[in-house]
């Protein structure tokens, strides 16, 4: 696992490891066997009225009742509030739902009008005006957002753009083109100005060379209604590199950005800057195409980032050399620099023995963060030059000197496997308690610390085994092995042979608050529920998106799942410790510990189709969730490269013989409510299959019968924990867990019953 993983797993720990670290060193001697749940039973006892609930944030958040939104927003660590307002929980509801709340608030007449913020009434009628819209209602709009700006201060911008959407669907073109024009005029240097001049051209008849195009294109290139400009230009002339290097900047999130970067390099590499290619090199990196990425990194600015990609970007291409002289020339230039310590690394592996030496050398000297790195590539080096003696003093040097590492920790979890699998259990369990005593935020620590309950009852220990059970629900609750620890305690929560069946109530729905970034405008659409507004600002306010602050970041991932972008929201928000630089109080431990990520990271898109059909096949829709989840993101369009499409990642044969087993009828895999459908049948089909094994059902939904079948045959199914460590195919081995970790994600979110019995036992 990469570093950049390493890190964001220690960041997820609970906040009283280093505790449980310190508590855990007595008794790893030859009488480990006992000692070690003892250890935890002692530790479990300590500091635990310190232990904040991890299911509802770490960061216990307060509310306030603001008059001005422009100033609540620029108060430091206005993230940790959630203003006191009737309208912002239901940001989140359909137009139907929240119409009766809205229209009470709205005329000052809801239950519980003294609660309402100042502003509330004027959020209600903006809202209602939003609705009105979406129900193709104008007049009613119109009616809702009349004289409303003198009411709702600061809002001013997003409130005529909301009056000319609604003459322009009533058909009164002249006045909706007055209010683009005012609003433009009003904010020239506003963002929202964009959406003026774009509606200006779009309605001048000058078609796509409008001065106003131009105008937009020219004062604000990364809003995204300069994109779809580009995209109208490129469709009318395709040969205009300005407009391929609009997309190539400032849009990732085009559906066609890696065809229109290919375009871009293959037709106009002469006419390309260096910085140009450090955009198009960032983008293909994103994309993970990092054989382009590499090439377009090989001609941007010489940074150190810049110099690693190209190298990496070559070494994954199988361009060796170049990857060797693009390394060679990173460790030349930036000796020191944070990105090049993975070029040096790089190099030992690619080099000669001989020849991967000093540079071995130098990363030693140079980072001593990594030192345990070093040692351990210095190790595998020493055996290849058939020096078995050195490479074992580096490898116990790890142990000595390094013994809290990432690498010691690798090195004692190899250690515990091979004792384990000669059924020496008490070895096993001593070098994986020296994991959760030394390393306890390694990757390895929740499995190991899982294992030492597993191995303590193999000994007969059990009331050991429901110490280090009950540690890592307390120590690392989000993880794969926290289910499996609450299933040992007796937690009702769906075992291997269960799950599947078991239909767990959703009971608690997410409040958003504040983000730690973005301006005023921005947070108050944001907590209005107007994503795609709040999104469309912020692709003007965010402009260093290659080197973000976490808090930028952050934001980013946040907005980008608010739209329908959870690919990438998710992935910027599980690692927010790439790339994402300090940022004052705000830090990847803090923001991790907000409600916000989990809820983020954990999404409910697509929540009834999923209910409707996991209902209509006895499916729990929490594991249908936590497979579409890990399946496709909830990307509805998505293609696998082996052709598996859409949500549920069907592949399209076994679409036609579920159509053919059914009367589904006539169907299309990028369709939601198609893949649920398909998908939550041959879901079932598995389980079925399996005598109601969720193991064997998703293993077999990843890697076919076949391969499950061969893997029944060849391994005992008596322990399924050891039978999941079994599967031969990463691939299908990682899958397993991941989904089953997500499943319990989402229990722990947003199961009312789980929630009170995550919170009992903190109390412990």
């Amino acid at each position: 696992m990469g570093q950049r993983t390493r890190t964001m797993q220690k960041l997820k720990r609970s906040p009283q490891r280093s505790a449980l670290k310190g508590s855990l060193k007595a008794g790893l001697g030859t009488a480990a066997t006992l000692v070690i749940g003892l250890g935890i039973a002692v530790v479990l006892k300590q500091g635990i009225e310190q232990q904040v609930d991890r299911v509802n944030g770490d960061r216990p958040l307060t509310t306030t009742n603001f008059v001005s939104f422009e100033e609540q927003w620029s108060q430091p660590k206005a993230y940790e509030t959630i203003p006191a307002s009737l309208v912002f929980p239901l940001a989140d509801q359909s137009p139907e739902e929240r119409q009766t709340a809205l229209s009470a608030i709205a005329t000052g007449t809801h239950a519980n009008q003294s609660q309402a913020a100042a502003l509330d009434p004027s959020r209600a009628k903006y809202l209602l005006a939003v609705d009105a819209l979406a129900l193709n209602r104008a007049t009613e709009a119109i009616a809702h957002l009349d004289n409303l700006e003198s009411a709702y201060p600061g809002m001013a911008g997003p409130i005529l753009h909301q009056r000319a959407r609604a003459y322009e669907a009533t058909g009164d073109t002249a006045t909706a083109m007055q209010l683009w024009q005012q609003l433009r005029d009003s904010a020239p240097n506003q963002p929202l100005a964009a959406e003026a001049l774009y509606a200006l051209g779009r309605t001048s008849g000058e078609g796509v060379s409008s001065p106003f195009w131009d105008e937009a294109i020219a004062q604000f290139p990364s809003h995204p209604r300069a994109v779809d400009i580009a995209d109208a230009r490129l469709a009318a002339d395709p040969n205009q590199p300005q407009m391929l290097l609009i997309v190539a900047h400032h849009a990732l999130y085009h559906p066609d950005y890696t065809v229109l970067l290919d375009r871009l390099t293959q037709g106009y590499a002469s006419q390309l800057q260096p910085e140009d290619w450090e955009a198009i090199g960032y983008g293909y990196w994103e994309k993970w195409r990092y054989g382009n990425a590499g090439r377009a990194y090989a001609q941007a600015p010489a940074t150190p980032l810049n110099l690693y990609r190209a190298g990496r970007g070559a070494h994954l291409d199988g361009r060796t050399q170049n990857a060797i002289a693009h390394y060679q020339q990173a460790v030349a230039t930036f000796p020191d620099a944070a990105d090049t310590g993975q070029a040096y690394w790089h190099l030992s592996r690619l080099l000669s023995a001989e020849a991967a030496l000093p540079y071995l050398d130098q990363f030693y000297e140079l980072f001593p963060d990594r030192r345990d790195e070093a040692l351990f590539a210095r190790a595998r080096v020493y055996e290849a030059l058939g020096s078995p003696v050195s490479a074992a003093q580096a490898r116990q040097s790890i142990l000595s000197q390094y013994s809290s590492s990432d690498t010691a920790a690798d090195m004692r979890w190899e250690r515990a496997q091979s004792a384990a699998s000669q059924k020496q259990w008490d070895q096993a369990w001593e070098w994986a308690g020296q994991i959760v005593q030394e390393n306890p935020e390694s990757d390895w620590a929740p499995e190991a610390a899982f294992w030492v309950g597993k191995w303590a009852k193999q000994l007969g220990q059990g009331q050991e085994a429901n110490q280090a059970f009950s540690y890592v629900l307390k120590a690392y609750p989000d993880s794969y092995y926290a289910w499996r620890s609450a299933v040992y305690l007796g937690w009702d929560v769906g075992n291997f042979d269960t799950a599947g069946r078991q239909s767990p109530s959703l009971d608690v729905e997410w409040v958003r608050s504040p983000l730690p970034t973005g301006s005023s405008l921005l947070q108050e659409l944001y907590l209005l529920g107007e994503d795609q507004m709040a999104w469309d600002l912020w692709q003007v306010e965010f402009q260093t998106p290659r080197s973000p602050t976490v808090a930028q970041q952050f934001t980013d991932g946040v907005l980008n799942v608010g739209v329908g972008e959870y690919l990438r929201g998710i992935f910027l928000l599980e690692n927010l410790d790439w790339r994402a630089t300090p940022d004052g109080e705000f830090t990847a431990e803090v923001a991790i510990n907000t409600p916000t990520h989990a809820y983020r990271v954990y999404p409910l898109p697509y929540r009834d189709t999923i209910r409707a059909w996991s209902h209509q096949h006895q499916l729990n829709p929490m594991l249908v969730t936590a497979l579409m989840r890990q399946e496709s993101r909830f990307q509805p369009a998505i293609k696998s490269v082996a052709g598996a499409t859409g949500l549920m990642q069907v592949m399209p044969a076994t679409a036609e013989w579920i159509a053919g087993q059914t009367d589904i009828g006539p169907y299309d895999l990028t369709d939601p409510q198609d893949s649920i459908k398909l998908g939550t049948w041959y879901l079932d089909y598995t389980h079925r299959e399996y005598g109601n094994n969720s193991m064997f059902a998703l293993a077999s939904y990843n890697a076919g019968p076949g391969n499950v079948a061969q893997w029944l045959n060849r391994f005992s199914t008596q322990d399924l924990d050891v039978f999941a460590t079994q599967i031969p195919f990463n691939e299908t081995r990682g899958y397993v867990t991941s989904v089953f970790e997500n499943y319990w994600n989402y229990l722990r979110l947003y199961n009312g019953t789980v929630i009170n019995q995550l919170e009992q036992h903190q109390k412990r």
